[in-house]
């Protein structure tokens, strides 16, 4: 057992250690420049996606706003709690613009994956598509690649299907038990029921209850904050000041200085808005759109909610706060979020706290179930093994939950994620002027005067599409 634990460890060494996060970055900037900015030229057209009258005409389709919702609840987390609260403690304020930095490359990177995941799509028998960087590899690249594509798949299912799910059983779990006083067992047994009840109804009742849960727990934790920062009006312009000036190493919070601000600012960034790490296209290729820059557009948009909304919403909670104290590491990330709160707004704010984390746990799991079953697809669609897997990972939530040291055994979960994230980087790097040439067809219709570009297939003779997921026609109404 102790080697397998050095072998993993050695994974994650060479991949978040080294390797990753500079490739992240470095790639968001090659992009950011490639494409012209695209992530600031469309910026006001991710919005339209809140129309309704941009919204799927055909009720079996999962429009883009559905799409949007599942992964802004996959991507919103409890990193968006604790760990701002974390890069906050260990990098000081300036981790903060770091944050907001890599946040603005990472929503060029979504845009050119999520892209790429809508082209290569294909059409399922019940009239959905499955997608992903898997799929992309495959029809993208070519089965040669195959073997790349089936890795991708078993890394994706070990850390989020089955790792990543059982440590958010286990933050819901915990987090009842601190503030409620309920038994893990109950609690692990109640989300693990109701969990089930949504993942055992495919893809249609995930996007359902994602259209209910994400609106309701990214409102009311914004409010929240709203009420935070207008009490505190006067201190927001010396915060932000804050935030700056440590950034470049003007202002020293904690050791380490402007590097400690950097790497704490980068890393928790990345993990936060998942932006390159190859799991947001396999939700993005599930909706129906009429082109796909349309789709990774949207997708860039989630990684705007992510970090420049929710993470900043829990930065100025901390930072609004008297509770900490630069340099203080010895305070739990979820623990300083909540104490914080509390100091603003009362004691009671605890238990608005562990409902948020209930709701963000719970999209979580339901999100990181279906890129579990997505990968899974890319081997098998056999029904059975599908419904197997299902049952696992309910299994997974449960032991999660209910047993606090049960997560010990997932100590690969963030190695394979970070070894998922390279094979999603390779592919993206070797597909790349395919997206170019997304985005020149998606720009020059927009300068031709179509408000809603339409992809057509006959333009792209050289790429192995699904001309059922591509007609090249208008058709019934679908997302922008």
């Amino acid at each position: 057992m102790q080697f397998i634990e050095s072998f993993f460890a050695v994974i994650g060494d060479l991949t978040w250690g080294w390797a990753l996060i500079p490739i992240l970055v470095v790639l968001g900037v090659f992009i950011t420049l490639l494409t012209g900015f695209v992530q600031l030229r469309y910026f006001k057209r991710m919005f339209r996606v809140l129309s309704s009258s941009n919204q799927s005409g055909d009720p079996n389709a999962i429009s883009a706003r559905a799409a949007l919702l599942v992964s802004v609840g996959g991507r919103v987390g409890g990193g968006n709690i604790a760990g701002v609260a974390v890069a906050i403690t260990l990098g000081g304020p300036g981790a903060v613009f770091w944050m907001w930095m890599v946040a603005l490359l990472g929503m060029a990177t979504s845009l050119v994956e999520c892209s790429l995941a809508q082209l290569y799509k294909r059409r399922e028998e019940d009239g959905t598509f499955r997608g992903g960087p898997a799929y992309s590899i495959i029809h993208g690249l070519g089965t040669d690649f195959r073997w790349l594509a089936v890795l991708y798949a078993l890394c994706l299912i070990a850390a989020f299907g089955l790792g990543f799910n059982a440590f958010q059983g286990n933050t819901v779990a915990g987090a009842a038990e601190e503030s409620l006083g309920i038994s893990r067992l109950w609690s692990g047994l109640g989300l693990t029921i109701v969990a089930g009840f949504i993942v055992f109804g495919g893809i249609h009742r995930i996007a359902k209850a994602a259209d209910v849960v994400v609106p309701v727990m990214a409102t009311a934790y914004l409010l929240m904050a709203i009420v935070v920062i207008v009490l505190h009006a006067a201190e927001l312009p010396g915060v932000l000041a804050s935030i700056v000036r440590n950034a470049f190493g003007f202002e020293q919070a904690v050791g380490g200085g402007m590097g400690a601000a950097l790497a704490q600012g980068l890393r928790r960034g990345l993990f936060s808005n998942e932006a390159g790490l190859g799991s947001a296209p396999n939700v993005a290729a599930t909706a129906d759109v009429r082109h796909p820059i349309s789709q990774g557009i949207t997708q860039s948009f989630s990684v705007f909610i992510d970090t420049m909304v929710i993470c900043t919403c829990t930065a100025f909670i901390i930072l609004l706060g008297n509770v900490y104290q630069p340099g203080a590491e010895n305070i739990d990330g979820v623990v300083l979020t909540q104490l914080s709160l509390a100091s603003h707004l009362g004691d009671w704010t605890q238990y608005f706290l562990t409902f948020i984390l209930l709701l963000f746990a719970f999209s979580s799991i339901i999100y990181n179930y279906y890129l579990g079953e997505n990968a899974l697809a890319v081997m098998t669609e056999n029904p059975i093994a599908i419904n197997v897997f299902r049952i696992v990972v309910m299994a997974i939530v449960f032991a999660g939950a209910a047993a606090p040291g049960a997560t010990a055994v997932f100590f690969f979960s963030d190695p394979l994620m970070g070894l998922l994230a390279l094979v999603n980087l390779i592919a993206i790097m070797m597909l790349l002027p395919v997206c170019l040439r997304l985005l020149r067809d998606f720009r020059g219709q927009l300068a031709a005067g179509v408000e809603r570009p339409v992809l057509n297939p006959d333009d792209y003779p050289d790429l192995d599409l699904d001309r059922t997921a591509w007609t090249g026609k208008v058709g019934e109404e679908s997302a922008r």
